[in-house]
């Protein structure tokens, strides 16, 4: 790493995992920088609360909206011109559940602009100073669901699959570099965005090998991990956070 304080950007950092990842980048010596859309208040709460364990944590907060395309490119040009970022961890997304044979072509586009495409246009502008410095993390969160089919989730497992195989295709050609790429695929993660299925947490529980959802800190904390030192050799490469999920068969008893 450089001598100076390594900087990662976070996309979506103000709640959920997002929050959990910020945390654990700043707590372990990171300057964080990191994308809200609406969450400006709880950033600035999640900035006082991660200065007052540490006073020294270097944070910002930006506003940014994935799905204006435009916007993505503008902020993608700013952070070309700064100073390098070591690390970047893109974690917004959005979701939308509907049948595959119901799918609406705009609000799909929309969704893969944010999940996919505005991943895409932010590592092309962070990984050439990646590439030059020689050293580098770029994460992807994920999801379980880019693997295992679930009703009504096509368009979105859709966008995580892309992620993974962009992914895959970044690692090896950055991998001479000292540019690693991954992706973390939580499975039901304890968040606000799984508030409309809570009628049926306890019987997705039962079917966790560990019996329970993730917290949003076992993401960031495997966030955490990918960006020291000791993990500098694992790359393309995608990494489950989901109690055993995907490990088990798929078959209710």
């Amino acid at each position: 790493m450089p001598m100076t304080t390594p900087r990662v950007l976070v996309t979506g950092g103000g709640r959920g995992v997002g929050a959990a990842v910020v945390r654990a980048l700043a707590l372990n010596g990171f300057a964080v920088v990191f994308t809200v859309r609406t969450a400006l208040a709880e950033a600035q709460t999640l900035i006082g609360s991660i200065k007052a364990e540490c006073p020294e944590a270097e944070l910002e907060a930006r506003p940014l909206d994935l799905a204006d395309k435009r916007a993505v490119e503008v902020f993608a040009a700013q952070i070309a011109e700064e100073p390098a970022y070591f690390g970047f961890v893109h974690n917004a997304g959005m979701s939308y559940d509907t049948l595959a044979a119901l799918v609406d072509q705009t609000k799909a586009e929309e969704l893969m602009q944010v999940n996919y495409w505005s991943f895409v246009k932010l590592v092309g502008a962070l990984v050439r100073p990646m590439t030059r410095a020689r050293t580098g993390r770029i994460i992807a969160v994920g999801s379980i669901a880019a693997d295992v089919a679930n009703a009504g989730n096509a368009i979105y497992a859709g966008s995580k699959a892309a992620l993974a195989g962009y992914c895959r295709t970044l690692a090896i050609e950055s991998a001479r570099r000292g540019v690693s790429v991954n992706v973390v695929a939580p499975g039901f993660v304890d968040t606000a965005m799984l508030t409309p299925y809570a009628a049926y947490r306890a019987n997705v529980e039962k079917q966790i090998p560990a019996g329970r959802f993730a917290a949003p800190e076992d993401v960031g904390a495997l966030v955490g991990f990918l960006m020291s030192p000791g993990a500098a050799y694992i790359t393309g490469t995608t990494i489950p956070v989901d109690g055993g999920l995907t490990a088990a068969l798929a078959i209710q008893r």
